[in-house]
């Protein structure tokens, strides 16, 4: 353990930057205490001798605990991606609440992730960026703020939202916006600069900018996209657009929501270009360009390796029962009940569906789908399922085929119907204590072009009713079966 150090608080662990962070300090073995509002949303996490916490920062009560020791505390917080335009309001709040109690528990040194931007008329978001490293070095102890442009790596908003609009769109509305230039980064940079802030002094509060060794417009990074994959690609000048009509264009285009992407695009017309050197002098670092991080992170993508994305800490606002989200490019339709059985009674459940004993509930409306789909040349239902009680990994069910499955725990099925895209069905249980389990039905897809926007658009009430009716209908079957 690096013990000069003692407690190192990550907050925002649940995120993209601090999901990547937290393993790479226990890495270089530091004691690293990570911080949550939901301690169970880490539980998957394999990072071997963290300390999980929870704490918000809206609720200042809970921060003594989780600040308990600490010498250093990265923050990493921020509200913008629950699309709620009072995001800045919050982050103040938060940022003040955590200051504060950082100053009373005795944090030496607080290390902060903000925003680059120089100019005085900023746009909203790169303000609270920089208002919330103000607010921290004013109320709290010293602080060592990194502020960066855009971040490049697999899973995260920026790329995400290059990565969709030049895949899926041969003409590309070239918005007055994309001419403006920025600094992108690495995130394997941002998490270098953020791990060597522990070193700096806490002397003084410093700031440091931090960025590529390039600057470029952001048409040009959609154009080295395009190279990098291979991709022709034709950029069509548009008149002046209002940053809401081109968020509603992007939620339509790709993964990322129109109150996510609004105040990426108002601040899109602020340069963002590193103008200080002294993050260059002070810790000697080379980051790499940004063809080489698009390389890396289609290279992630492609093993199937991303640690993190940016929807990982997104807290969907519908009732807890059916939630819709979007996870790395795939939209998630989500229904989960707790059941008074085992997870190993719903494993026995929702395994044995389709072929001759259906799917529990509205099974004529999966015959229906089944019949549209040999319509137009599909398998249908035609398959079946080899046997009726047991199923194994690679097997075809009805029109899904077996992707995964995990006994007693998980079935992951793959469609193989006619589809605009890709999708698939996930069935999980897990123990829920006192003899209860959750059972977790999720939908996912990842929708091909415009078209298979407008095909789920279309089908996510029909969606809603099957998975929480096919949730109920599973946990009153498995009910029974426990009283027998």
């Amino acid at each position: 353990m690096h013990s000069p150090h003692g407690v190192v608080l990550v907050t925002g662990a649940t995120g993209y930057i601090g999901g990547r962070l937290a393993p790479n300090l226990l890495e270089q073995g530091y004691h690293v205490r990570c911080m949550a509002r939901h301690a169970t949303h880490l539980k998957g996490r394999q990072w071997p001798g963290a300390q999980i916490v929870e704490g918000d920062a809206l609720h200042p009560e809970t921060l003594s605990a989780a600040l308990d020791g600490v010498d250093t505390a990265y923050y990493l917080i921020h509200s913008m991606s629950a699309g709620d335009d009072r995001y800045a309001h919050t982050d103040r709040k938060a940022a003040r609440n955590f200051a504060r109690a950082a100053q009373t528990a005795g944090v030496r040194r607080v290390i902060y992730l903000g925003g680059l931007g120089r100019d005085t008329d900023l746009a909203p978001h790169l303000r609270c960026r920089q208002e919330v490293g103000d607010i921290l070095r004013e109320e709290g102890p010293t602080v060592v703020e990194f502020r960066a442009a855009v971040i490049v790596g697999s899973g995260s908003a920026s790329f995400e939202l290059i990565r969709h609009i030049v895949e899926q769109h041969p003409v590309i509305p070239l918005f007055p916006w994309l001419r403006t230039r920025c600094q992108p980064i690495a995130v394997r940079d941002v998490l270098k600069y953020l791990s060597l802030g522990i070193d700096v002094p806490a002397d003084a509060s410093r700031t440091y900018e931090i960025g590529g060794p390039e600057i470029l417009t952001y048409e040009e990074m959609l154009r080295v996209y395009a190279r990098r994959r291979r991709l022709r690609r034709w950029f069509v000048p548009v008149p002046y657009v209002s940053a809401r009509m081109c968020a509603w264009w992007i939620e339509l285009m790709t993964p990322i929501p129109a109150g996510y992407a609004r105040p990426l695009i108002e601040a899109a017309k602020d340069e963002v270009v590193c103008r200080d050197e002294s993050a260059r002098k002070a810790f000697r670092l080379h980051p790499i360009d940004y063809e080489t991080a698009v390389r890396y992170a289609l290279l992630r993508i492609k093993e199937g390796a991303v640690r993190t994305t940016w929807t990982m800490a997104m807290f969907p606002r519908q009732s807890p029962f059916s939630q819709m989200s979007i996870r790395e490019g795939l939209i998630c339709e989500e229904s989960r009940v707790v059941v008074d059985a085992t997870p190993a009674a719903l494993f026995h459940i929702y395994s044995g569906l389709g072929g001759e004993r259906g799917w529990l509930f509205a099974n004529w409306l999966w015959k229906l789908r089944a019949a549209l789909d040999r319509l137009v040349g599909g398998v249908g239902m035609r398959r079946g399922r080899r046997n009726r009680d047991e199923i194994g990994q690679g097997e075809p069910l009805d029109f899904w085929r077996v992707e995964k499955i995990t006994a007693d725990r998980l079935l992951l099925l793959r469609a193989e119907m006619a589809v605009p895209g890709k999708a698939w069905l996930q069935f999980e249980s897990s123990p829920a204590g006192s003899g209860r389990s959750t059972l977790r039905i999720t939908a996912y897809f990842e929708p091909r072009g415009l078209w298979g926007r407008a095909y789920w658009a279309a089908l996510v009430p029909v969606h809603r009713i099957l998975l929480g009716g096919l949730a109920r209908a599973i946990a009153k079957r498995a009910r029974l079966n426990h009283r027998r």
